[in-house]
């Protein structure tokens, strides 16, 4: 449930708040319209299949029908929801018979289906918050338009020589000007108010239908995003391992080969001829030296020493000064989890690799910022385009790294370019 739901909100611009209060004023009224017919289907569809359940089929029949009834009602309050009180209200996917039920369990699915239940729900406790949010609507508006106007209407609502007005009882004096002075004071400060009450008593009623409506299918795809990140978690885990192998065996795995074999060639040599061997033997130490080198490179993929010991920034700018061409860097970017740095930190360096090798680029620009609770990495650059995401290659197990943490890639690469790589992480 979110906080717009809880607390009332009330924008800035006189344009908006109008337009807020008469959506909210709306769907207060029409809350308590709805409400009515819901809850006397509904509870007469209950009492009657359950009191008919002796009988036969009958009674799950009538809750058969009154679970549709529901609904139907609840699909109207999701449209309500999205088009008044403007929350997300997604639809549920309703539970369906499966191809080995039987007939019966078949035509008993909605009874099976949790949400089912809670539609029924939704149509009793709604009852109740519409009439309260109906209420409290009406009474502010009532308020604010008869203080308005009383200073109209007063004089043609008769007085006996016993009635007292409001001004009077509370010691404000009799006459007509005290009177209207007071209840002109109490519309305008109605009116003040009106789009707090209103807002309030609309996000009472909406609070109560999002949670009975919208939570369990909200959670239902929540589950559905963290299988499938925790899926493209594995399989980004799997392509880094064979690439890693892949590089291993390529590089040191046939460096170090070779180092056994001038090895045991300078060993033969030795007896033979000594500066040949010697010969042999600096060449070793040279293989030695690369074979080093491109194993430390190798771990520099795996957890790079830079980013772990002086964060992201420090990283990145590093990464770009070792380029081949110009890479402009801009990092404006708050104390990140360990997790999100990872991804922004492999997202441009596959991105600067791509360039190196396929762009034909003269300059790049990298950007790492926060906006609205997002890590947005952006990576531009001035080469010939015609990146694409595609299986198996590099871009595909970046987007699989990044799902594997709720990110989401971005490639804008028109042949002739320019190209533009975005990737956006979530900082939580």
């Amino acid at each position: 449930m979110t906080d717009t739901m809880l607390m009332p909100v009330v924008p800035t611009s006189d344009r908006t708040i109008a337009r807020r209060v008469l959506l909210d004023s709306a769907y207060a009224f029409t809350a308590f319209v709805l409400a009515i017919p819901a809850f006397v289907l509904v509870v007469a569809g209950v009492a009657a299949g359950l009191g008919t359940m002796v009988v036969a089929g009958l009674g799950l029949a009538v809750l058969l029908g009154t679970a549709y009834v529901a609904r139907g009602f609840a699909h109207v309050e999701r449209l309500r929801l999205r088009s008044m009180v403007g929350v997300p209200a997604p639809l549920p996917s309703y539970q369906r018979a499966q191809p080995g039920d039987s007939k019966v369990r078949a035509v008993l699915t909605p009874l099976r289906d949790a949400q089912s239940w809670l539609d029924i729900l939704w149509c009793l406790i709604g009852f109740v918050t519409g009439a309260f949010a109906f209420a409290v609507t009406l009474a502010w508006w009532a308020t604010t338009l008869g203080g308005l106007s009383y200073w109209f209407w007063e004089q043609f609502v008769p007085r006996g020589p016993d009635n007292r007005s409001l001004a009077d009882m509370i010691g404000l004096g009799e006459s007509r000007s005290a009177d209207v002075t007071l209840q002109t004071a109490v519309g305008l400060v109605a009116l003040v108010t009106l789009p707090f009450a209103v807002r309030m008593a609309a996000a009472t009623h909406a609070a109560v239908s999002r949670v009975l409506l919208c939570s369990r299918v909200e959670l239902m795809d929540r589950m559905v995003r963290m299988e499938e990140s925790r899926d493209s978690a594995h399989r980004a885990e799997a392509h880094s391992l064979r690439r890693l192998e892949r590089d291993i065996h390529d590089g040191p795995q046939q460096r170090l080969i070779r180092l056994g074999m001038d090895l045991g060639r300078a060993r033969r040599q030795l007896s033979d001829d000594p500066e040949l061997a010697a010969d042999t033997i600096d060449a070793a130490l040279a293989q030695t030296r690369e074979t080093v080198d491109e194993l430390r490179a190798l771990s520099r993929g795996i957890a790079p020493p830079l980013l772990v010991d002086r964060g992201l920034e420090v990283a990145v700018r590093e990464m770009a000064a070792g380029q081949a061409i110009a890479v402009d860097v801009a990092v404006d970017v708050p104390t990140l989890t360990e997790p999100v740095e990872t991804a922004a930190y492999f997202t441009v360096a596959e991105a600067l690799t791509n360039i190196a090798k396929h762009s034909e680029a003269t300059r790049a620009q990298v950007a790492l910022r926060a906006e609205d609770g997002m890590l947005v990495v952006t990576v531009d650059d001035d080469g010939r385009g015609g990146a694409r995401v595609a299986p198996g290659r590099g871009l595909d197990g970046l987007r699989e790294r990044l799902a594997g943490v709720d990110g989401d890639l971005v490639v804008a690469s028109p042949d002739g370019g320019p190209t533009r790589l975005r990737a956006e992480v979530p900082l939580r």
